[in-house]
């Protein structure tokens, strides 16, 4: 799913209005009833439903929502804010529709001495202002906004939270902005919903499809979501008659004394990724923990005792992936630095393989083109520098995927892939139970055996972190976020796995 621009999302709006042909009422009608449709259950949850409604577009999709409301016998209240001195079009339609249906009470807004009171128990539905936004709020609307945030009601947006700009907030006052439970958002998610600064005003976010025209359109972007349906094309069945060396041989470079849990998760999570064969190259320390943690994997053993000094023979191997748990001892960052320079295969570089290159800034230039770098934000600020935005932050990271010729995984609530040709990727699954110890080493395990099987790393690395997403939301079936631990996501691969191949 492509991720557009707010001046993409209005131009979109008029081609689908031009040539599906449908009137500019019909199309608000068809996101009204769908944002309708989104709305939690009041007769379990709230006393009645306010609509809090700009002048404007948003408002008359709140406007249109509220109609639906009467028309099924709810209670409802509408509040309009007066920021305005006329409506839009489709504003005033809906109102005077609302006012024809009769028995609600519709109440105008002038100044924050006129805002009515809420009863704590009812629904806000925030329909003030959508994606047209481009500067900070000011006066009655500043005020209004305030004051919702004051309140404890569950707060639903409408397309966007009220005060936030759709792409860059760098130059908005983030004090002036509805922070939502939920946001109902049309077509697909905007860029602030997706950066840690800003996302958390949107609350949960569900993207609807209003039938907009984007495939007929074909707007220009090089930013996606991950869907599933995007990944279906992607994944190769595999074939009847194979054995294990169709599905490639794995090095993993991994584990030091005290962290062999990292070489473990990495290297369970790498075969049960698919991969047909994983050799796992372990201090002298980690032999037994990894022979009798992992049976499936074949072990070569470090000269050293407590962490790696030395590799193995690299022709077997057709993917490699170092760093969990290696450590950044002296000898250790020689190894990578060896295996930068001479190896052949694709390459992962995880955890303290990156702190490594964070301390060896001129080894960059040594990492073989399409090697992919799993960093968290911490670990990327060591290797590119720091930011102040979140929209900084990913120029820095497109920079360093182009300059590097790698992919970057800058890892988060929706991991930020970005690729050396331009192109960037959200992703769309997982959840907050997944920050926990070890995660990243399961991450960096699932790639590995995808690349090992012959995926691209592109492809490798988006299916990779998708999967990773879906193992920690399918682990909530049975553990709550803050009971989650890594193990969890390695125990659920087969289910992320199943939902590619249709088996779940």
């Amino acid at each position: 799913m492509k991720i557009l621009t707010a001046e993409q999302i209005r131009a979109l709006d008029k081609y689908t209005i031009e040539h599906e042909p449908i009137s500019s009422h019909n199309l608000m009608e068809r996101a009204a009833s769908m944002c309708y449709a989104m709305l939690p259950n009041e007769d379990f949850w709230f006393s009645s439903t306010v609509y809090v409604c700009g002048k404007g577009n948003n408002g008359g999709d709140g406007l249109a929502m509220a109609r639906m409301h009467v028309q099924d016998n709810e209670e409802v209240q509408v509040i309009i804010i007066e920021h305005a001195k006329e409506g839009s079009p489709d504003f005033a339609h809906n109102l005077y529709l609302l006012e024809e249906e009769g028995n609600v009470e519709v109440i105008h807004v002038r100044t924050i001495e006129d805002f009515p009171p809420i009863d704590e128990k009812a629904l806000i539905v925030d329909a003030i202002l959508g994606t047209g936004l481009s500067r900070p709020l000011e006066g009655l609307l500043a005020s209004v906004v305030v004051h919702i945030n004051c309140l404890d009601n569950h707060v639903v947006s409408v397309d966007m939270p009220t005060g936030l700009f759709a792409d860059d907030n760098s130059k908005n006052d983030l004090g002036l902005v509805i922070w939502a439970d939920q946001t109902n958002t049309f077509h697909s998610p905007k860029m602030s919903m997706l950066f840690p600064e800003t996302g958390n005003f949107a609350g949960a976010v569900e993207v609807l499809d209003i039938g907009l025209m984007d495939e007929e359109m074909n707007p220009n972007s090089k930013y996606e979501y991950v869907q599933l349906e995007g990944l279906l094309k992607l994944y190769k069945k595999r074939p009847k008659f194979s054995h294990k060396g169709t599905f490639g041989h794995a090095l993993l470079v991994a584990g030091s004394k005290g962290k062999m849990g990292a070489a473990q998760l990495a290297a369970s999570a790498c075969l049960r990724s698919g991969a047909g064969l994983l050799t796992a190259h372990v201090p002298a320390c980690g032999l037994d923990i990894m022979q009798i943690g992992v049976k499936e994997a074949m072990c070569t053993v470090d000269s050293n005792q407590d962490y790696c000094i030395d590799l193995p023979n690299l022709s077997p191997f057709n993917a490699i992936g170092i760093g969990p748990g290696i450590g950044t001892e002296k000898d250790t960052a020689n190894v990578l630095k060896r295996l930068l320079q001479d190896a052949d295969a694709r390459l992962v570089i995880d955890a303290d393989g990156l702190n490594i290159l964070g301390e060896n800034k001129t080894w960059l230039s040594f990492i073989p083109k399409g090697t992919i770098l799993t960093p968290h934000p911490k670990e990327f600020e060591r290797l590119a520098g720091s930011w102040e935005t979140s929209i900084e932050c990913l120029q820095l990271q497109q920079d360093f995927s182009e300059k590097y010729k790698v992919i970057v995984v800058l890892k988060g609530a929706h991991t930020c892939i970005t690729t050396p040709s331009g192109q960037v990727f959200f992703n769309s699954t997982g959840n907050s139970g997944m920050a926990t110890a070890g995660s990243g080493d399961v991450l960096t395990g699932i790639i590995l055996g995808l690349l090992a099987q012959g995926y691209s790393p592109e492809v490798a690395t988006v299916m990779g972190v998708y999967l990773h997403g879906v193992a920690g939301d399918a682990a909530l079936i049975e553990e709550t976020e803050e009971t989650l631990v890594a193990s969890d996501l390695v125990d659920n691969l087969n289910r992320a796995f199943g939902l590619i191949t249709g088996l779940f």
